[in-house]
This record gives C-alpha cells, sequence and structure tokens, in this order.
C-alpha cells in the first residue's frame, strides 16, 4: 500500500485504490493537517453511504454537497469552499477525461504534459500539482519521461518536502520539519514579499 499515513487503515485503502479519492485528498490538502485532507474521503464516502464517482459529485445538489461537508465534524476547515472545489474539479474530470480520473496520467507522454494536466484542475497552482506528480511518480509508480524534473524539488530523491515523501512515521516528521522551516523562513524579516525585501 503506497500510503501510510497516520489515518484509519480504511483511510490509506481507498487512497490506494481509488484515484478519484486521491485527489479529492490532494485538493482538500490546503489551510488543513494532512492527515485531515487524506481521511476526508474515507469519510465523505461513508457519510454517502458508498465511494462517489466523478459524475456523482459533479451532478451533486451545491447545497446538498455542502451540507455533507459541513457535518460535524467538517471535512474541510472552510467546508462550504472546498465542496464547491471538488464539484468543479470533478466537473473537469467529467469533461475532459469522461469520469475517469486515472485516464488524466495514464498514458501521459511526459512528465511536462501531466504537470499541465494537473495545473489545469481548479484550486492547482503550480506548488500543488507538483506535489501532485510528485505524488504520483513516488507512490504510484506514475513516471512518465521527466516526471521528476516537472515536480521540481518535489520529485527530487530522498526528499522530505510534502505528502509525495510520506512513507511512515520517521518520513512524516521530516516532512512536518521541512514545512516548519518554510513557514520560518517566509516570515523572516527579508524575505520576498516581507517588509524590507
Amino acid at each position: 500500500m503506497p500510503f501510510s499515513l497516520p489515518i484509519p487503515a480504511e483511510a490509506n485503502a481507498l487512497l490506494d485504490r481509488d484515484p478519484l479519492a486521491l485527489l479529492v485528498g490532494m485538493t482538500l490538502d490546503q489551510q488543513i493537517p494532512l492527515e485531515k485532507a487524506f481521511s476526508s474521503p474515507w469519510v465523505l464516502s461513508q457519510r454517502l453511504g458508498h465511494e462517489p464517482t466523478a459524475e456523482e459529485l459533479a451532478e451533486f445538489d451545491p447545497d446538498a454537497l455542502v451540507e455533507i461537508f459541513a457535518t460535524p465534524p467538517a471535512l474541510h476547515r472552510f467546508p462550504k469552499a472546498m465542496a464547491a472545489r471538488v464539484q468543479e474539479v470533478c466537473r473537469v474530470l467529467v469533461d475532459r477525461y469522461d469520469g475517469d480520473t486515472a485516464a488524466m496520467w495514464t498514458g501521459v507522454a511526459s512528465g511536462g504534459e501531466l504537470l499541465r494536466r494537473v495545473q489545469a484542475l481548479p484550486g492547482f497552482g503550480k506548488q500543488k500539482a507538483q506535489i501532485f506528480v510528485a505524488l504520483l511518480g513516488k507512490q504510484y509508480s506514475v513516471q512518465p519521461d521527466g516526471w521528476r524534473e516537472a515536480a521540481g524539488g518535489y520529485g527530487e530523491v530522498g526528499s522530505h518536502r510534502s505528502v509525495a515523501d510520506i512513507v511512515d512515521g520517521d518520513s512524516l516528521g521530516k516532512v512536518r520539519e521541512f514545512k516548519k522551516q518554510m513557514k520560518a523562513a517566509a516570515k523572516a524579516p527579508g524575505a520576498p514579499g516581507r517588509p524590507g525585501s
């Protein structure tokens, strides 16, 4: 099993077998702990009573989906915005890939093309897209030519920068430490965008 996040085994297993769950987890992975983001697809499937398809989520009544996301414990810190974001991502999957999430990366010609496809998803800026490319390459054997380069620093062998590098508690700790250092650097005087820079 690729993932060994400190989340319920069923949640890890869902990420392993369902590409849509993996993509939804990545979509939710902002402004909340990654354990929360990547366990939420499993909680969502529990609340629905089944594992949803991209078509189902794309066509879901928006207000009803928000209610499912907002039910305590909420699936995200911003349930209304993220329910809408997940729905937007699923609509792109339906429009461009006939609802087949894995078709986004199956048989893709290059890492650059994979990065472009991921970056075309709502809410996926360059950094988030690079992390997802690294995650697919490192843990799911999606390795088109140039995937490491497309993933930037997140694709480096032996790095501990993102969820792509987490395989156990030790690697999770190293990723947390890296993120802590990045936050501290961003707040330091003279950092880009900070006063005095």
